[in-house]
């Protein structure tokens, strides 16, 4: 009983250390953090699906330079990064993947949705968090400009004084301020028109 009580000590002593880590992590900003997986909003999608869009290529989102502003997301000392190497890459992931999901996604179309990033940024505040994302959007037939328009997206959530609590609300509001910048683009008509058949 006594050895199980001091593996059980053992345990607690370790769970307590590794949060403490954590905590002086956050604090610090020693360690970059990921931006968590983006998820679509499948209601949107179901929608701009109902519109019959044509099938759309997606070019190279834009800024590629990691080093570039918008590429580069701090969260108070804390860095956040992208999974997939640049913010706007993961819009282009995000944007693929959508079209994907309603199959009216494919690379070779005559039809080519392009993105730049023009504001990427989350604050946290000290009660209250915000992010706002601005990004221009060109759609192309074979070499007819078809749309070119500046959607913007601003999301908010709980945040904190302290580092501990607003650095993750952060880190998690980032895949729901790019949802909802693309919802707002699959909302817009005027988009819907210049992608369709």
């Amino acid at each position: 009983m006594a050895i199980f009580r001091s593996h059980g000590f053992r345990l607690r002593a370790a769970i307590a250390t590794g949060g403490l880590l954590a905590a002086v992590l956050l604090t610090t900003g020693c360690a970059p953090l990921l931006a968590p997986p983006y998820a679509a909003d499948y209601e949107t999608l179901d929608r701009l699906e109902a519109t019959r869009p044509g099938m759309v290529a997606v070019a190279k989102a834009q800024p590629v330079d990691t080093e570039d502003k918008v590429n580069t997301v701090r969260l108070r000392g804390a860095k956040l990064v992208s999974p997939s190497g640049s913010f706007a890459q993961y819009l282009q992931d995000a944007l693929m993947r959508d079209l994907a999901e309603i199959s009216a996604y494919d690379p070779k179309a005559p039809t080519r949705i392009a993105a730049r990033i023009l504001a990427n940024e989350i604050d946290l505040g000290l009660i209250n968090g915000t992010g706002r994302m601005d990004v221009e959007v060109t759609v192309m037939r074979d070499a007819t400009p078809r749309l070119r328009k500046t959607y913007r997206a601003e999301t908010a959530f709980d945040s904190s004084y302290a580092n501990i609590v607003a650095v993750p609300a952060g880190q998690a509001a980032y895949p729901r301020l790019v949802r909802a910048l693309l919802r707002e683009v699959y909302a817009d008509p005027q988009f819907v028109a210049a992608i369709g058949r």
